[in-house]
């Protein structure tokens, strides 16, 4: 095996092991938040802990294209790339409707968390867990040139925002105490649930990464 193989393998090894640590980071960020959501009776940090569930399904599509890249880079995205695809679509699609309903319910009944402590330190940590997954996504894709790296890393910059909507609301609630403003955190989750959702059957349908990437 020739040097410029030797380190090829290594980056595909390295952006493997990113797509495994945002799958297990996600399920641990998943189980914090939907436990701290129901016991604070924070719908938004519950929300975004049941995004983060999604996010673990298209995980997986991710590390095993990453794998299939690794492979044969020039191969196209196969079945089970499709139906995780698919399979994450509609689990946005039930978040984003869970989530409406949920943030019309608070503000009918003008609903206010206990606390919102945690959507604080959870998105912080979010953002910065994110941030440095964007960055080491972006730069081994490019080291690889490789566009649906790339692609993947633009992707996970959904999941800042996200985490941002969650750092917003929850500050400006424990600040305030408006009970308007968890259920605005709960529809602007619901808002990019549904861009997600739709974003995955358009990458199932046409093949393309990423539409919020150039090179998709």
């Amino acid at each position: 095996m020739s040097v410029i193989d030797m380190e090829i393998n290594r980056l595909y090894k390295y952006a493997f092991y990113l797509a495994l640590f945002t799958v297990f980071y996600n399920i641990v960020e998943g189980l914090i938040s939907v436990f701290f959501g129901i016991s604070d009776e924070s719908f938004t940090l519950l929300g975004f802990g049941l995004d983060s569930f999604a996010e673990v399904i298209s995980g997986v599509g991710i590390a095993h294209m990453i794998i299939r890249l690794w492979r044969n880079p020039g191969s196209s995205r196969d079945d089970f790339e499709r139906t995780a695809l698919k399979i994450t679509g509609v689990s946005f699609y039930i978040l984003t409707a869970g989530l409406v309903l949920t943030g019309i319910y608070n503000i009918v009944t003008a609903h206010k968390p206990e606390t919102t402590v945690w959507g604080i330190v959870v998105s912080l940590v979010s953002i910065a867990v994110m941030l440095l997954l964007v960055y080491g996504k972006k730069k081994v894709g490019r080291q690889l040139n490789s566009a649906a790296i790339i692609a993947d890393a633009e992707c996970t910059k959904v999941c800042i925002y996200m985490s941002v909507i969650l750092l917003v609301s929850s500050v400006a609630y424990e600040l305030f105490r408006i009970p308007y403003i968890d259920a605005l955190g709960t529809l602007g989750l619901a808002f990019y649930s549904f861009r997600e959702g739709r974003e995955c059957f358009e990458k199932a349908r046409t093949g393309n990464y990423c539409s919020c990437d150039s090179h998709s």
